[in-house]
């Protein structure tokens, strides 16, 4: 801070009581002094002569050589040599004396203060003070605004034009609330910083006001961009966050982890080292690795460079291995990272075995898993009987119970069973079929149970699943379970009971849940009394037992199951069979359809290839079935004959066709409203190819 002595000009020239006007005139010229010291012969002050003074005396015609002692001004303003600062700026304002006399501790003049020098020194100080202002804002990124008693922009610094992208003269003159919310104003008793954004920009503005001249008040607006820094802390908060991630992996790693900085002194370990070592934590840090470690040769990579892998070590009887890695940065070695293996060698390693076991078995048996294809609305009939059955079915499909379908052959029991599982609790497990009748007798076993590697020459190198494993929480669906060898019977009773078995060739017992549907055409009866059949697997098969009754037993169902044959095959094989004709519906209600509702189809089938007027008729049907009808024999002529006729009819028709198109299949086809397929068959029949 500034002082007096700063700001005086120095006295080295006195005035003294006996002094004449003439000294006085040429001290004021020399020096261009307007006021001169007058003291004693010890240098203290008695008074000023001043121009003033000179000017009146000189007016008055007063001799140059006369002495000055009758002329001086005794009241003097006096300045000690330690007169702060702060004080000066006050006397500038209020004192009326244009020169003031500085003197030093021992009352003596040293120097001489007029307000010329205290004006001069004031604006260079403010100027200094600005110019400080000024950078301590750039310094401290810190943009300025500053406005006058009605809020218009009087300053504004470089930093806050860098900071809003804007330019100076533009904003000068302007109202301070174009660029600041109003309420922000009208709120600053509270004096917060406030968030803010201009032109993309994140600010904290905080206002005050100051005070101006003429004694009102003007606003001033400090801006720090936080733009910057908030993307840093964001930046660093993500490395934060990262950094807790990473120490947490490492920390519930299966490997111990351990690293060393150039000095070879520990900076890093995880939780899973000490409790394999047994040490505490507060004890290993910052310690040099071969104090701790001295086995673990970790500065050997820190000298080659080249990462290695230990052999395998043993603590309280715990195989381990080390791995040595160097950490680089910048081509140069900073460190080495030691990861002690261990559980990978014992649990993992086991782990591994279990899986590939799992793994080869589930690949070489390639199985897809296979599940329920049709539900009750599949199950098409208009019999009492039959509604009355699906009805009771439906209740015991609920349950876990074991369900035995019997019924002939063709019947639609495997339909039922279908049925049965999509309205069960295991609905959303699998459903698998095995049909006991169509696999050979010695691979019954392997299919229901699997077989271990190498069980019997020509099984699979690495095993294969059976159905059970494959039905585990679903359904096994066992078709045609009267076929069944007794042998096989006693494995399937101890699954049912047990539910568990063993697979061909394997020691381990294999744990399952599995409902078990089986369908038999056989009287099991009969076959419990003549020892086919076991006993108890016949009561077990047998909790809840229904029948499906053959298709003679329902009539009504043959012509609603025909029209549903018929619209499927439209599908199917692109025919457009439109019913059947009345005559054939009478020929197929005589018939007792020993096949059921799969001879049924078939008849269908067949009749759809060969009808040739959008109708099944009774010549369409099979000889067999129409030999065991007793059908008129004139009947059947007549409708022979009106047949013959028609075919005449229709191979005129299709002749003329072929030569209008010339020859143009395609055409013939489109124009007859028929399938090109259809038209060759018709042209084959009739030789006009």
């Amino acid at each position: 801070m500034l002082s007096v002595t700063d700001i005086m000009t120095k006295v080295d020239e006195f005035l003294y009581e006996h002094s004449s006007i003439y000294e006085a005139i040429d001290i004021m010229r020399r020096l261009k002094w307007n006021t001169i010291p007058v003291c004693d012969k010890n240098q203290k002050l008695v008074g000023v002569f001043t121009r003033s003074i000179l000017y009146k005396q000189l007016i008055n015609h007063t001799n140059l050589s006369s002495k000055i002692g009758d002329y001086i001004r005794k009241e003097v303003y006096v300045l000690p040599t330690n007169t702060p600062y702060e004080k000066l700026y006050p006397l500038t304002l209020e004192s009326k004396v244009g020169t003031a006399v500085v003197i030093d501790e021992c009352s003596k003049v040293v120097g001489l203060v007029t307000k010329t020098d205290l004006v001069v020194t004031f604006l260079q100080s403010s100027q200094y003070l600005t110019n400080q202002l000024e950078k301590i804002l750039e310094t401290s990124q810190l943009g300025a605004c500053m406005t006058d008693e009605n809020g218009y922009i009087s300053y504004v610094n470089e930093q806050l034009c860098s900071i809003f992208e804007i330019n100076e003269q533009d904003v000068l003159h302007e109202d301070v609330t174009n660029y600041l919310p109003k309420h922000y104003l009208n709120d600053l008793e509270r004096d917060v910083p406030r968030r803010m954004t201009f032109n993309h920009h994140h600010t904290i503005v905080r206002v005050s006001t100051y005070n101006l001249l003429n004694g009102k008040k003007g606003y001033i607006a400090l801006f720090q961009n936080v733009t910057e820094i908030e993307q840093i802390a964001q930046e660093l908060e993500t490395v934060k966050k990262l950094k807790r991630l990473v120490e947490t992996a490492i920390d519930n790693a299966y490997d111990g982890i351990l690293m060393i900085n150039e000095e070879a002194k520990i900076i890093f370990f995880n939780s899973m080292l000490c409790d394999l070592f047994e040490l505490d934590s507060h004890l290993i840090k910052n310690q040099h690795v071969d104090q701790i470690f001295p086995h673990f040769n970790l500065q050997e990579v820190m000298k080659t460079g080249v990462a290695t892998v230990s052999k395998v070590m043993k603590i309280k009887g715990i195989k381990y291995m080390l791995h040595r890695i160097p950490v680089y940065q910048d081509n140069k070695i900073i460190g080495a990272i030691g990861k002690i293996s261990f559980r990978q060698l014992n649990e993992v390693q086991e782990q591994f075995r279990k899986i590939d076991q799992e793994t080869k078995s589930i690949s070489i048996s390639n199985h897809v898993t296979e599940t329920s294809r049709y539900s009750f609305d599949h199950i098409i009939t208009r019999s009492a009987n039959m509604e009355k059955l699906i009805r009771s079915v439906r209740k015991a499909a609920k349950g876990k119970s074991t369900i035995l379908v019997r019924g002939e052959s063709g019947t639609g029991k495997e339909l039922f069973a279908h049925a049965i599982h999509s309205v069960s609790m295991t609905s959303n497990g699998p459903f698998v079929t095995v049909n006991c009748a169509a696999i050979p007798e010695h691979l019954l076993e392997s299919e229901f149970f699997g077989y271990e590697a190498g069980a019997f020459t020509g099984a699979k190198q690495k095993g294969k699943y059976g159905k059970f494993d494959h039905a585990n929480e679903g359904t096994l669906f066992l078709d045609e379970v009267g076929d069944m060898s007794l042998q096989l019977q006693a494995k399937l009773l101890r699954v049912l009971q047990e539910k568990e078995f063993y697979r061909v060739g394997g020691n381990d017992r294999i744990q399952v849940n599995v409902r078990i549907i089986a369908a038999t055409n056989r009287p099991l009866e009969n076959m419990v009394e003549s020892g086919e059949f076991r006993e108890d697997l016949y009561y077990r098969l047998n909790v809840i037992s229904f029948e499906v009754p053959p298709l003679r037993k329902r009539q009504e169902d043959i012509l609603i199951l025909s029209d549903a044959f018929i619209d499927d095959l439209n599908q199917i094989n692109g025919t457009s069979i439109t019913g059947i004709d009345d005559y054939a519906k009478k020929v197929m209600l005589s018939y007792e359809w020993p096949g059921n509702i799969r001879e049924l189809r078939n008849v269908i089938e067949r009749g759809m290839v060969f009808a040739e007027h959008g109708k099944i008729e009774a010549h369409d049907l099979p000889d067999y079935l129409l030999n065991k009808v007793k059908i008129h024999s004139i009947g059947i002529e007549n409708s022979m004959n009106k047949q013959a006729l028609l075919n005449e009819a229709e191979m005129r028709v299709i002749k003329e066709m072929m030569e209008k198109v010339e020859g143009n299949k395609t055409k013939a086809a489109k124009m007859l409203g028929i399938s090109r397929s259809l038209l060759y068959k018709k042209l084959e029949k009739y030789q006009l190819m």
